[in-house]
C-alpha cells in the first residue's frame, strides 16, 4: 500500500529531518571549519614528520652514490694516505661547499680526505681472493673454507664498524653517517691485502707486515675519528651561539 502511494505521480515522501536555511549554514559553516582545522593540523604534522625524517635520514644515512665518485688519481692518493698516513703532509679536514643554502662534504674525486665505498669493497674482494690463493698454495683450499673466509671478513667489518660507533658515542659524538664509519672501518682490508700478499711472496714477511699495516691504520683511525669529533664540536657551538642570537 506504501509503496503504491509512493509511486504515485505528485506524491513525496514525508522527511524526518526538517531542514531551515540557518541550520544548513551553519553545518556549512562548521564542517569547512573542521576541515580547514584538521587539513592545517594534519599537513603541519606530516610536514614536521617528513622534515624530521629527512633530517635524521641525511644524519646517518648519507646517498650512497656519494661515495663513489672517485677517480684513479683519488684511489692512489687515498692509498697512500691510508696505508702511509706518516707522510700526509696536508690537512686531515673535509672540504665544503654550500649545496640548496647548507654546507655539504664534497665528493672524493674532489677531496682525499672524504670517505669512499670503493676502495673498502675491492679491498674486501681482493683479501677474499688472495687468503683463497694462499689456501690454495697451502692445500688446504676448498669452498667452505673460501664461505669462511668471506663471512669471516664481514663479521670482522660489523666489529669494526660497532667499536668505532661505539667509540665515538663514548666521545659524545654519536651522530656520525653510517656510511662514513663503514668506508672508515673498510679501509683495514688495503692493510690486510697487503700483508696477505707478503705471505703468499715471502712467508716470514707476514709477521712483519701484520704489525705494520695494523699500525698505519690505526694512526689513520685516530686523525680521522680526531677530525670528525673536532668538527662535530664545531657543529654544536655554531647551534649553540645560533640559538643564543649572537649571530
Amino acid at each position: 500500500m506504501y509503496d503504491n502511494l509512493g509511486s504515485q505521480p505528485g506524491m513525496q515522501r514525508p522527511t524526518n529531518a526538517q531542514s531551515t536555511p540557518f541550520g544548513n549554514s551553519f553545518y556549512g559553516a562548521g564542517s569547512g571549519l573542521i576541515r580547514g582545522g584538521l587539513g592545517a593540523y594534519g599537513e603541519k604534522i606530516l610536514g614536521s614528520s617528513s622534515e624530521y625524517v629527512q633530517s635524521n635520514i641525511s644524519r646517518y644515512f648519507s646517498d650512497p652514490q656519494y661515495y663513489f665518485q672517485v677517480n684513479d688519481q683519488y684511489v692512489r692518493n687515498k692509498l697512500k694516505v691510508v696505508l702511509l698516513p706518516f707522510l700526509h703532509r696536508g690537512h686531515w679536514t673535509r672540504i665544503t661547499e654550500p649545496v640548496g643554502g647548507r654546507l655539504s662534504y664534497k665528493p672524493p674525486i674532489y677531496d682525499i680526505n672524504a670517505p669512499d665505498l670503493y676502495i673498502p669493497f675491492m679491498a674486501f674482494g681482493t683479501y677474499v681472493v688472495l687468503s683463497g690463493f694462499s689456501l690454495g698454495l697451502n692445500g688446504k683450499f676448498s669452498p667452505e673454507a673460501l664461505n669462511w673466509l668471506f663471512i669471516k671478513g664481514l663479521v670482522g667489518w660489523f666489529l669494526q664498524v660497532s667499536l668505532l660507533k661505539m667509540s665515538l658515542f663514548s666521545l659524545g659524538s654519536g651522530e656520525a653517517p653510517l656510511l662514513d664509519i663503514v668506508a672508515y672501518a673498510g679501509y683495514m682490508f688495503t692493510g690486510l691485502c697487503i700483508a696477505v700478499l707478503g705471505k703468499i711472496m715471502l712467508s716470514y714477511s707476514y709477521y712483519f707486515l701484520m704489525p705494520w699495516t695494523c699500525l698505519c691504520m690505526g694512526v689513520f683511525l685516530v686523525k680521522t675519528m680526531k677530525r670528525v669529533l673536532f668538527a662535530e664540536a664545531v657543529k654544536i657551538v655554531g647551534v649553540v651561539i645560533e640559538s643564543s642570537g649572537v649571530l
